[in-house]
This record gives structure tokens, C-alpha cells and sequence, in this order.
């Protein structure tokens, strides 16, 4: 069965917010939550960044059954993969056994604040499979000694260990991480502008892949933005907080101020044009049905934001996901 699950973003709503959202999702009838894990947000005057480990232990207290996904964390600079271990299996517990661990390659401007040097997809994507073997073998129950080119670690346990096996799903934004997840991880994470593309280039060659190599239960997760808003006026306000992802500079930037800088120097247009605005369940429904019948997505995750996020959340569960589950 699909599942579908909504979108806690840290990068504009302070945690105490994204808590009260997760009751509000689990009550609107969402299958999951996907709680996005960022340093940085993407623009300083309207930014947020709350620590996203903390905010998924206090919805694992506050809700009940709704299950929980990192969306997504990056296990290699700024958190050992055995730390993002421990904590993922922590909430695990927390949450009676109801969470998965999403993970990305990263971006620098989560990762650079701190100090580190952020290098190439080459080396993050090396620095992965370390991380992967790491996790998944602290997850599974194991005392590990490993011993790899960028992470070492000597006789580390997780003495508070999962109720559950937690899957790992690494998100891909091309073919190269999309044979990574075949190879390495439980799933893919795809963000979906285009649901061809995303089905033809990755979706479609990853499953082949893992079904290749034995993976029964492989699984795709997809995300697509959208904006609830009657008209461009009120989607630009609307999306305010998230406009740096449109700058020139995102996936090298620091200060979250620059990407603002940059993001201000845009035409509305520019901002708005990578972004589907609906202004009913029926937007929602044409915007999203294509992440089940040409995606065929496992898990659909609705991204969306505007000017009442409370009651986008309503409409939602009574409009839009009876409809998504019909088809």
C-alpha cells in the first residue's frame, strides 16, 4: 500500500511548531512524517534551524502512530555515522519502533559553518559507503571496529539499540547516487520536478538494480514542492523562507544571508518558476497523483507550504489524501 506522509520543515517553522504540525498530521490521517535536518536555513531573515534529532523525540512523545522519516541527514562532517546511529535508534525506541533513517550527501552550507571542507560528489560519495556499513552494522546489533579511509571506529556498540530494524534510504538526485542506494542502501529518496524524468533516469534503473542484486523489499520515497496560494502575489510571501534555494550560489554558500542577497536579486518569476502553486484539493491531487502512477513511489511526500499552514494541513486530510490513496 502507498503511503503518504507530510513534510516538517526546520528551515521555516521553529520545532515547537513542527510539533504541533505532527499532531495535526497524524490527525488529518497521514501515514508518516518527513522532517527535514538542516544547520543552516536557506535564507537569514525568514530562516529557521531547529535541531532536528530533538524535535523528532518530543513527536515521538506527542503522537501515537504516524511514522517518522529523516529528510534528510547527512551522516559524514558534522555527525560521526555512528552518532546518527545512536540517535536514530533512540527515537526508534521513543517512537515504539516507527522510524527511518533518511540520508543525503549533504550541502555545504550545513556542513562548511563548522569548519569542514566541503569536497566533491566524488569523496562525499565514497565518505557515504563508509557511513552506510557503519550504521547499518550498529543498527543490526554489532560491536564494530572499522577501519576505512575517512571513518574509524573500536569496539562501538549501541547499548540502547532500535526496537525495529531501521531502514536507510539515500536520497539521489541523479543515476550515479541512484545505483549508490541500490547498492548500499534499503531505498531512494527522489525530490520530483519532473515525473518522467525522475521515473525514466532514476526510479526505474535503481529499482532494476536492486532487484538485480536480490533487494525484495527496496523502496522509493518521493517529495515534490508546492505552494498553496490563490495567486503569484501571495505564493511569493508564501514561500519567503525557501526562496535561497533558487540561488546561484546554494550549493556552495555558508551564510544563509548571501543566498538571500542573491535570491533578492531575482525576479519574482525566477523564484516562483520552479515551484507548482495550487489553489485547491484539486491543485494538490494533479500535482501529486503523478508521484504514484508514472513515479510509483512507495512513499508520496507533500511538500507544501502558505500563508496558514494549519489549515493547508485540514484541507489536506480531508480532500486531498482520500483522493491520492483512490488511485
Amino acid at each position: 500500500m502507498k503511503k503518504l506522509y507530510y513534510y516538517l520543515g526546520h528551515e521555516q517553522f521553529q520545532p515547537e511548531e513542527l510539533v504541533s504540525h505532527a499532531v495535526l498530521a497524524e490527525k488529518a490521517g497521514f501515514d508518516g512524517l518527513f522532517v527535514s535536518e538542516h544547520f543552516h536555513p536557506w535564507v537569514e531573515d525568514k530562516g529557521s534551524s531547529g535541531f532536528a534529532f530533538a524535535t523528532l523525540g518530543a513527536v515521538a512523545q506527542a503522537t501515537k502512530k504516524i511514522e517518522l522519516m529523516t529528510g534528510v541527514v547527512t551522516p559524514l562532517f558534522r555527525y560521526h555515522p555512528a552518532v546518527v546511529a545512536q540517535a536514530i535508534a533512540t527515537i526508534d525506541r521513543l517512537s515504539n519502533g516507527r522510524v527511518s533513517l533518511g540520508v543525503g550527501t549533504g550541502e555545504s552550507i550545513n556542513e562548511s559553518p563548522l569548519g569542514y571542507e566541503f569536497p566533491k560528489y566524488k569523496e562525499r560519495s565514497e565518505r557515504m559507503i563508509e557511513a552506510l556499513e557503519i550504521m547499518q552494522r550498529l543498527l543490526s546489533g554489532e560491536k564494530v571496529t572499522f577501519k576505512g579511509e575517512y571513518y574509524q571506529t573500536k569496539n562501538v556498540k549501541l547499548y540502547s539499540p532500535p526496537l525495529h530494524k531501521v531502514p536507510i534510504l539515500l536520497a539521489a538526485g541523479g543515476p550515479k547516487s541512484g545505483m549508490l542506494s541500490a547498492e548500499h542502501a534499503d531505498g531512494i529518496i527522489v525530490s520530483v520536478k519532473n515525473a518522467d524524468d525522475s521515473a525514466n533516469l532514476v526510479v526505474s534503473p535503481t529499482r532494476d538494480k536492486a532487484k538485480a542484486i536480490g533487494k525484495k523489499d527496496f523502496q522509493v520515497t518521493a517529495s515534490r514542492w508546492s505552494i498553496y496560494a490563490q495567486n503569484d502575489d501571495e505564493a511569493f510571501l508564501a514561500i519567503q523562507p525557501w526562496r535561497g534555494l533558487r540561488a546561484p550560489s546554494r550549493d556552495h554558500a555558508v551564510d544563509p544571508k548571501q543566498l538571500q542577497d542573491e535570491a533578492d536579486s531575482l525576479s519574482k518569476e525566477d523564484i516562483l518558476s520552479r515551484y507548482s502553486i495550487v489553489a485547491n484539493a484539486s491543485d494538490y491531487i494533479e500535482n501529486y497523483a503523478p508521484l504514484i502512477t508514472t513515479v510509483n513511489a512507495d512513499t508520496v511526500v507533500i511538500q507544501t507550504t502558505g500563508k496558514n499552514q494549519t489549515a493547508i494541513i485540514e484541507l489536506l486530510g480531508k480532500e486531498v489524501l482520500p483522493n491520492l490513496r483512490a488511485l
